[in-house]
């Protein structure tokens, strides 16, 4: 069973669709992570990078998942506006070994919470910060500080340490996040 299978399950709601936003810097391991929350039976090996986006659905008895993988090249990073609206989560990925482009994701994500569409919105936040196995990966601790999260005041938002790779800290993240999509619902 994926752990969107799972998810719908401990949900225990019927036929309701959330729609999620996967976000993050190109080469964070957006795509990895999706492809280890699918269903066991319709995970794939290959991982490539995403271009523009895709989408991908997932069907459980009780649940409806629509998560858009939103490519994290710069030259499409203008398209992710156009899915706040609709989107009653984030995902986040930050690639922790990556300490170049920390102030890139940022700034990114400065400029996401600062959208019109989101800004007075209480959705949830659930940053990964993947790559842990890397030899030069920062904590999940210094990843927030580096992205000043503590500032985050008005949405939930939790941090994990991931290897997506492995799919390491995956069920952790996606604990809280059906946590805080319930609190929504009721």
């Amino acid at each position: 069973m994926g752990l969107f299978d799972k998810l719908a399950g401990w949900l225990g709601l019927k036929k309701k669709e959330v729609h999620v936003l996967c976000l993050g810097l190109d080469n964070s391991g957006k795509t990895t992570i999706i492809n280890k929350l699918k269903p066991s039976n319709a995970q794939t090996q290959d991982i490539v990078p995403t271009i523009g986006f895709t989408i991908e659905k997932f069907k459980t008895s009780s649940l409806s998942f629509t998560v858009f993988d939103m490519s994290g090249q710069g030259r499409y990073r203008n398209l992710w506006e156009h899915y706040y609206k609709d989107c009653q989560a984030i995902i986040f990925v930050i690639d922790s070994s990556d300490k170049l482009r920390m102030v890139v994701a940022k700034e990114e994500l400065d400029t996401l919470l600062n959208h019109p569409d989101l800004k007075h919105r209480r959705i949830p936040i659930l940053f990964f910060a993947n790559k842990m196995d890397l030899r030069d990966a920062v904590s999940s601790v210094k990843v927030s500080h580096l992205l000043a999260l503590e500032n985050i005041k008005d949405k939930p938002w939790h941090i994990c340490a991931s290897d997506a790779l492995k799919g390491e800290g995956l069920q952790e993240g996606v604990d809280w996040l059906q946590d805080q999509i319930q609190l929504m619902k009721t």
